[in-house]
Order: C-alpha cells, then structure tokens, then sequence
C-alpha cells in the first residue's frame, strides 16, 4: 500500500514492463503455432478418406449422368 502511493507520487508503476521480451514470446508462440499447423492440416485435407470419398462421388455422377443420357 506505501509502495504504491510512493509510486503514483513518483510517477512510476509498481511493476516493469518488458515490451522486448512480450514481442519474443509473442513471435515465438506465432511460430511455433505455425510450424504445428501445417501437418495437421496437411493430415486432414489429404486424409485417404477424402480421396475415396471424392473418387465415389465423382463416379455417382458420371453414372448419373450416363443414366440421363441413355433415357
């Protein structure tokens, strides 16, 4: 309580800022974040489920429209 009346009437905070080590963290944890995404990303979008799934509807169309045509 003394400390920080003795603190406003010095015109100071009661505590030091490190704007430095708040921007390398800050970057690091972007980079990191960034580093990690991209595999999972990779694992989702090109899950062989997808491939299967892309390869049986593009043949349910194809036979739909082959059915269109012949009728």
């Amino acid at each position: 309580m003394i400390a920080e009346s003795v603190a406003k009437k010095q015109g100071k905070m009661p505590h030091r800022t490190q704007p430095m080590t708040a921007l390398l963290v800050f970057t690091g944890l972007n980079i990191v974040l960034a580093s990690t995404i991209t595999p999972i990303y990779d694992f989702v979008c090109f899950h062989p489920y997808w491939e299967r799934r892309r390869y049986q509807r593009r043949h349910e169309r194809e036979e739909s429209l082959l059915l269109s045509q012949s009728t």
